[in-house]
């Protein structure tokens, strides 16, 4: 009983940090979607808490932490920076702040307060730093772990240095300076649990939420069918007119007491963006153990402690600098997690449900502020959940590896001079079949102002599959018609497109596959 109350207090402190997060950011990406993560680990960087945020962010960020703890000795006060895919990160926009915490008369961190946040925009060629790019360069700014505060006093210099290769400065540095206020909320609810109940038992607590986690797991792991089970799937080109699709491939054994995922047959790095580090690799297996694990089970490094999961360096999902990555974090995260399902669905074929969406349709537009008036938006737009044996797909809702939430049309409206046309649901978008797969969204938004537009998304040629004979889902589309024009040009999967105040540009995004076949 009172493991469970400290596994509540820990989850707690890491949600009262994503809420003091969301409260005081500038961005509507992280105040209004909730583009961001919080979690907690303890002294020897093993993740003891996370708050029920984004999946993409949690799975990955030990990484983030085993590398700011390897480049910078952190002393009371600090907090470090990173985003350099390469060296703990997932993706250039994805920005990560660490502070450890010292509980009284301790030399060394007991804990860390950790928290990733989605910037709008962290330099490269387009606004929102996500459009096509064939190396890491044109992506952004890279940042290795570096401290941003130091002893409680925030590095100016550093800032600036920042600051002066993103767009909208004063947007990043607003979430930047929120993110250090999560922590420091974070630090305080440790502090003031440690005091309570004492340093020792605090930190004996967190090692046993870990151990409980890992003996829920094995048990899991023990009750699944011993055997190989092989799946793939393909990513789109990656590169519009260029590059064929790549193929990710899965061989799964499952053993007494270990769950191998065997990535290691995946095709090589490309040219486009849709590459990933296998920081992400690890995030999308860690989801989906998490989708395995009985409700109530509390989300930590025991997760992971009976899987292995296995790579080959300079593969799409394992890849190495200077490879483009934006894409990888965004839609080949979401590409592991249909081919780990495929593959469980042959273990537990009444429990899996059929593809989702597969993108997170990531949606990018801005300008460079010619006019006087900057501004970069960054969104992933809901698409279709995939039918199980239980029922059919929801509808309209952020699916897998992304748990934001849209941006308000008053927000949007607001914070960006552009219109929402129509918002509505992409009906008889989902896959057919004894269940129905959940259908997609149309957003069509009109600029009143000149935009560079960026678009990247997968399943626009082959829409996301169904299982036991059901049908898959509709592809997802996007055009764009420019001003003065009357016709639509469709765009590429992963384009970019510049275009003049009044043009208009239309999303419809993937249905979910059915379950079963129709009766």
């Amino acid at each position: 009983m009172r493991l469970e109350v400290f596994h509540h207090l820990f989850a707690a402190a890491a949600e009262e940090m994503g809420v003091a997060l969301m409260r005081s950011a500038f961005s509507p990406n992280i105040k209004e979607r909730r583009d961001f993560s919080c979690a907690l680990f303890d002294g020897r960087g093993r993740a003891i808490a996370q708050a029920a945020h984004l999946p993409i962010h949690l799975g990955s960020s030990p990484l983030s932490l085993a590398a700011a703890m390897a480049a910078v000795e952190m002393q009371p006060g600090d907090a470090v920076v990173l985003n350099d895919p390469f060296e703990g990160g997932t993706h250039l926009p994805d920005v990560t702040i660490i502070s450890p915490v010292f509980l009284a008369g301790s030399r060394r961190p007991d804990f860390y307060c950790v928290n990733r946040a989605h910037h709008a925009d962290v330099g490269g060629a387009f606004p929102g730093s996500m459009a096509p790019a064939h190396d890491i360069h044109g992506e952004g700014i890279r940042i290795p772990p570096v401290r941003l505060v130091r002893g409680g006093a925030l590095d100016r210099g550093v800032l600036r240095l920042l600051l002066a290769n993103m767009r909208v400065p004063r947007e990043r540095e607003g979430d930047l300076l929120a993110q250090l206020a999560a922590n420091r909320v974070g630090e305080r609810r440790l502090l003031a649990m440690a005091e309570q109940h004492g340093r020792d038992e605090v930190r004996a607590r967190g090692e046993q939420l870990m151990t409980w986690t890992e003996e829920l797991v094995r048990s899991v792991v023990r009750g699944l069918p011993r055997g190989v089970y092989h799946f793939e799937d393909e990513l789109e080109a990656p590169v519009a007119g260029g590059e064929r699709n790549v193929r990710i491939r899965l061989r799964l054994a499952t053993r007494a007491n270990e769950l191998v995922f065997d990535f290691r047959a995946t095709d090589p790095e490309t040219t486009g963006s849709v590459n990933t580090v296998r920081a992400v690799t690890l995030s999308a297996v860690f989801y989906v153990m998490r989708l395995l694990l009985p409700p109530g089970t509390p989300t930590n490094d025991g997760v992971m402690r009976c899987v292995r999961v296995l790579t080959t360096p300079k593969t799409v999902i394992d890849a190495r600098y200077p490879a483009a990555v934006a894409a990888g974090n965004v839609e080949t995260s979401q590409r592991l997690v249909d081919v780990a399902l495929g593959a469980l669905a042959q273990v537990l074929p009444d429990r899996i449900p059929a593809a989702s969406a597969g993108t997170m349709s990531n949606l990018t537009f801005g300008n460079a502020g010619r006019s006087g008036t900057s501004f970069a938006y960054y969104e992933t737009i809901a698409g279709g959940a995939g039918a199980s044996a239980s029922g059919p797909g929801q509808h309209a809702v952020q699916t897998h590896m992304t748990n934001t939430r849209n941006t308000p049309i008053e927000a949007l409206e607001t914070h960006y001079p552009v219109r929402v046309v129509s918002y509505t649901v992409r009906r008889g978008s989902g896959g057919a079949g004894r269940h129905a797969g959940g259908d997609g969204v149309v957003r069509r938004l009109r600029f009143l102002a000149p935009v560079r537009v960026g678009w990247v998304a997968e399943r626009q040629s082959a829409g996301p599959w169904g299982l036991a004979g059901g049908e898959p889902g509709q592809p997802g589309r996007a055009f764009y018609r420019a001003a003065g024009e009357r016709r639509n040009t469709r765009l590429a999967g992963k384009a970019g497109v510049e275009l003049a105040a009044g043009s208009e540009l239309e999303v419809r995004t993937p249905g979910g596959g059915g379950f079963g076949r129709a009766r």
